[in-house]
């Protein structure tokens, strides 16, 4: 059998290499060169350029540990020459394409928009076409941008590395996680900041202490907040960019230096012309069945470019179900229930599974919460800031969701991730003996403070129980 796959980012990538383990012959075409955005353009160089700012925000403990000198200046080209160093890495040091060529499979990089000709062959600028029995669409997404006047005077998170200096004053239209990233790097950078978000709240997807938490240490570290707003237009004007926004009171308007897109990512559908393949493409995005199949029944779509989950796990995992499928035929169907996501923001959060909003819907649960305030370690580290909740279904008590903000959020996620994925019991967490002095121990704290309240095993309160929390007037709520 003949498999093409069409991109190399984490969909692409990982479809051709289980294509191959499968045994197909495979054909992956890239269009620029292997990695897609998350290690060219998105998160690896972008969070490169976060473990800077952490770095020049810890500066400011400094004199708490006894420690005296002058803070470091930005080396904005400096800077970013480390953030593409990092970008570069898979393809200097790991030698991606090499690797990928030694597994057998016919590499094509650099071809620019590739096309489809009909439902079997694809074709690239230069004349060369390619067939095959089964295609997968791996393209993934590119930043969007509003539809309101002025919008070319916007950047994206994409133009980051080709900044030459920092702008003094900037805003950041879409508070959502690649939002929230990029007013938190600029601002521990220096730069003043505006982050405006047309929800009621940051992160409207995320759990509601979650983001009324984030949103309380923005504010406290100086970004501006403003939710329920709508940007209608940019103008170039002496000095900068006037954002023109409307917000519950009526309009308002901001000169700032720079202005920054993060309102969404559609699939990159231009060129491809999905119709000579009759494949139905819709809002930015290709529909797939439950088995990654487009309505064309030979030809699979994978990662961001379906719209499905747009996150690097999910996009490698895709990737490999599609090449099962694809290769086995239809035999295993695609899930996104217990996917770990963290934004590297100051502070950091993340989360799993259900919001609280949602398992109440659904369930008769329990919630406990843990104030990072409680940890030694989070007091070792000068960061006492966050909370640890935790959501378990009252009558079998499954773990249902949880959300962490603070330091090592998205560290500490990944264990109620395995936890939800063994299907453990909440009491089962309780008993885990977890590392001291970690972040990682408030979820075993959130945990032995709902078997208690649901009576399950007999334990003794941990100083956790013994202080008021600082969310919601107590430790852990009930429905």
């Amino acid at each position: 059998m003949r498999l093409l796959v069409l991109g190399g980012g984490p969909a692409g990538l990982n479809a051709a290499l289980q294509g191959r383990e499968l045994g197909a012959r495979v054909i992956l075409i890239e269009s620029d060169r292997l990695g897609g955005t998350s290690i060219n353009r998105g998160p690896a160089p972008v969070r490169t350029l976060a473990r800077a700012a952490r770095l020049v925000r810890d500066t400011q403990a400094w004199p708490a540990f006894g420690l005296r000198g002058p803070g470091p200046e930005v080396d904005l080209a400096a800077t970013l020459e480390n953030a593409g160093r990092v970008a570069d890495y898979a393809h200097r040091e790991q030698r991606l394409s090499g690797y990928v060529a030694a597994r057998g499979i016919e590499l094509v990089e650099g071809t620019g928009p590739a096309r489809f000709v009909d439902p079997t062959t694809i074709a690239v600028g230069d004349g060369r076409t390619w067939q095959a029995d089964r295609i997968i669409v791996a393209v993934g997404g590119h930043p969007g941008r509003l539809p309101i006047p002025g919008a070319e005077l916007a950047l994206t998170y994409t133009d980051l590395r080709a900044l030459t200096a920092l702008p003094g004053r900037i805003a950041v239209i879409g508070g959502a996680d690649t939002g929230c990233q990029l007013a938190s790097i600029l601002a521990d950078f220096g730069c003043q900041t505006l982050l405006l978000e047309y929800a009621p709240r940051l992160v409207p997807r995320a759990d509601q202490d979650l983001s009324a938490a984030l949103d309380a240490a923005f504010t406290r570290r100086g970004i501006e907040v403003v939710t329920g707003a709508s940007a209608e237009r940019l103008v170039r004007v002496e000095g900068g960019v006037e954002v023109q926004y409307r917000q519950a009171d009526g309009p308002a308007r901001r000169v700032v230096d720079a202005v920054f897109f993060a309102v969404g990512w559609p699939a990159n559908l231009d060129g491809l012309e999905l119709a000579a393949a009759g494949v139905a493409a819709e809002r930015d995005r290709v529909p797939v069945n439950d088995w990654l199949q487009t309505n064309v029944a030979n030809i699979f779509a994978a990662g961001d470019v379906n719209g499905r989950s747009m996150l690097v796990p999910s996009a490698r995992h895709e990737g490999r179900l599609a090449a099962e499928n694809a290769v086995l035929g239809t035999r295993r169907q695609v899930a996104h229930e217990i996917v770990p996501t963290g934004s590297f923001t100051d502070p950091e959060y993340a989360s799993v599974g259900l919001t609280e909003a949602q398992a109440r819907d659904r369930y008769d649960c329990a919630v406990a919460l843990v104030g990072y305030d409680h940890l030694l370690r989070a007091v070792i580290d000068g960061h006492a800031e966050g909370f640890c909740k935790l959501i378990v279904e009252r009558r079998h008590r499954y773990i249902l969701g949880a959300h962490v903000l603070g330091e090592y959020s998205a560290e500490v996620i990944q264990v109620a991730a395995v936890a939800m994925a063994a299907n453990l019991r909440v009491e089962q967490l309780a008993e885990l003996q977890l590392a001291f002095p970690t972040f990682t121990e408030a979820l075993g704290m959130a945990a032995q403070q709902l078997v208690r309240e649901l009576r399950v095993a007999r334990m003794p309160p941990s100083p956790s129980d013994l202080a008021p929390a600082s969310l919601q007037g107590g430790n852990h709520r009930e429905k």
